[in-house]
């Protein structure tokens, strides 16, 4: 006994920096080669396994942190959430993308993009709130998606979670330098470098990936330390912000909202789908909940709050921008700095430029925060190596993870152009909040031992409905915008099988201390928008998102699925281990 006490505590002692086969391949699978073939000759039962298999919320919340060996330390209160949604969220969406999309796709009719895609949000944003109340975890959406839908779809959304991270800070990141060359009055592109590769990867940005490289140290020093200086920014940012709503109304000209709907409804639908980026960065405080001292209090406070303010800036600035400036002459890469030139206040758009660097600096600073703990949360469940699931004794924070996710980054944004980035991470994000959606209708409607079957094929029928008719929806929107029949089939199919899980299932499940309101049909239609704006994007973002999503399922066919079936087996195991251990004790009193 004494000696495997002691090699436990070895264990627990072992340095942080180290590269050990056990901190990269633990599981059986990997320990020979004739052990890795015969998992590969079993993955058809193994994928059948894991497919079927869930977490629940003691092991996610408590069990998966033995994993990363240091717990991570609980500074946060509801003041810093709602700082930290303001500087994850108000940064390249809301600075770049409403000239883009105001000049490409909606007209001045951007401000009811932005309407839509906030209300798409907020539906969200109430979803992940019972989940970061009811499943206080660092692994945000992959940990909920555990829970309810099983190892396969968890690792789905994990990956599109993690591209999301990593395109969408290379996203800002290039952003960045847009406006910090705007800020030193250079030309666009001058601090870039151009090469022949193919358009859209042919400008090298060396500051966007230093820039990235920063962010990430500091992230890495203290999440206090981080999130006293996001507070400093971001009101610097939120005065910034109050300027240019205030002077543009000013300087509004009210003709240069006709026409206002120049490219139709289509166009305002495609603008919202791609502004939604703008608001993708609020599910990054539900990854802080083991930091926060008060989950069920402080989270709900902090997401809501900080959403609904969000969502009215946005409008008033889009608005703004359009009254400025006819949206045939907005400029793409510093629609506001620009705008603010043209109306004769030239210094202005070096404190907008200022502003938005600010901005999109806490996006960055909050986004390598959050992104290390969706990391950890992934490597604790051995879908990736183990290694990254460690905290760093003294800093409290995970080194590895941050270390992952910010070369990745890095890498992307100095090839990669704005509009190539924000297309793809559109359709990910949406994606990951429609499964959220999903996932919480399942938590409410269905208990594993408790539901009988009848109902759980009653849930399944009403599910499959809601998401087809949703995309039915969305399809015909595509075809025939104009159209009037699919949407008289679509439309109340989508609110009869809405209707029927109201009627004709019964919750299992009530939230201890926060719940979404009007369930099922918040969530219902957080499904239905989500669909929608995804359809509502071009092709070429689904391709990218398809060729991401088989690289996705060859890595978890050949590494995830069998370190996570191992993993299972050997927490399986570890029941009996205690028993036998206690037996014996017995035995020897």
């Amino acid at each position: 006994m004494a000696s495997t006490r002691d090699k436990d505590e070895a264990e627990h002692q072992r340095g942080y920096w180290r590269w050990s086969k056990q901190d990269f391949l633990p599981e059986e699978s990997f320990q020979s080669w004739n052990n890795y073939v015969s998992a590969l000759s079993q993955t058809r039962l193994r994928f059948k396994d894991r497919l079927l298999a869930r977490s629940d919320d003691a092991t996610e919340t408590e069990e998966l942190k033995k994993q990363s060996e240091h717990d991570m330390k609980r500074c946060l209160n509801w003041w810093d959430l709602i700082w930290f949604g303001f500087g994850a969220v108000i940064g390249a969406g809301i600075f770049v993308l409403t000239g883009q999309e105001a000049h490409d796709h909606a007209g001045p009719a951007i401000v009811l993009s932005y309407v839509a895609s906030g209300f798409s949000a907020m539906l969200s944003v109430f979803c992940y709130t019972e989940f970061a109340v009811e499943v206080p975890s660092a692994g945000g959406s992959f940990a909920y998606m555990r829970v309810e839908l099983g190892d396969f779809v968890a690792f789905i959304t994990a990956g599109n979670i993690l591209l999301e991270s990593v395109i969408g800070s290379a996203a800002v990141a290039r952003s960045w330098t847009s406006y910090f060359t705007s800020l030193l009055n250079r030309p666009k592109d001058s601090l870039r470098i151009k090469t022949s590769l193919k358009e859209g990867y042919n400008l090298l940005d060396p500051i966007a990936s230093v820039v990235l490289v920063i962010a990430s140290v500091i992230t890495i020093i203290s999440t206090r330390k981080t999130s006293v200086l996001n507070w400093l920014a971001s009101a610097i940012n939120t005065a910034v912000i109050i300027f240019v709503i205030v002077a543009g109304f000013l300087h509004a000209d009210t003709s240069n909202l006709t026409p206002f709907l120049p490219y139709g409804a289509k166009g305002v639908f495609q603008a919202a789908a791609i502004i939604y980026f703008a608001y993708g960065g609020f599910d990054h405080i539900a990854t802080m909940a083991e930091e926060t001292k008060n989950p069920s209090r402080d989270i709900p406070i902090g997401l809501v709050g900080s959403m609904s303010m969000i969502t009215v800036i946005y409008c008033l600035m889009a608005l703004s921008l359009s009254m400025m400036q006819k949206y045939t002459e907005i400029d793409t890469g510093a629609a506001f700095s620009v705008a603010f030139q043209n109306v004769g206040m030239r210094w202005a758009k070096y404190v907008v430029a200022f502003g938005a660097l600010k901005g999109m600096t806490t996006v960055l600073l909050v986004g390598r925060l959050a992104q290390a703990r969706y990391i950890t949360h992934i490597a604790r469940c051995h879908m990736i190596p183990p290694w990254f699931a460690l905290v760093h004794s003294k800093t409290g924070t995970p080194i590895n993870a941050t270390l992952l996710i910010t070369i990745a980054s890095a890498t992307i944004a100095f090839f990669t152009g704005l509009k190539v980035l924000s297309s793809l991470i559109s359709v990910s994000t949406l994606f990951v909040f429609m499964m959220i959606s999903v996932a919480l209708l399942v938590r409410r409607y269905y208990v594993r031992g408790v539901t009988p079957r009848e109902n759980l094929l009653k849930l399944v029928i009403f599910l499959v409905l809601i998401i087809a008719s949703s995309i039915g929806i969305s399809a015909y929107w595509g075809l025939r915008p104009n159209g009037w029949f699919g949407y008289s089939v679509t439309v109340p199919i989508w609110f009869m099988a809405t209707l029927g899980m109201s009627l004709f299932l019964t919750q299992q499940r009530v939230p201890r201390v926060w719940g979404v309101p009007l369930v099922p049909w918040l969530p219902s239609l957080s499904i239905a928008t989500n669909v929608f704006l995804m359809g509502s994007l071009e092709y070429e973002a689904f391709i990218r998102f398809g060729v991401c999503t088989v690289v996705m399922l060859i890595y978890y066919l050949l590494f995830g699925l069998h370190a996570t079936y191992d993993m299972a087996h050997q927490q399986e195991k570890l029941p009996s281990k205690v028993e036998h251990t206690q037996t014996v004790k017995n035995e020897v009193s």
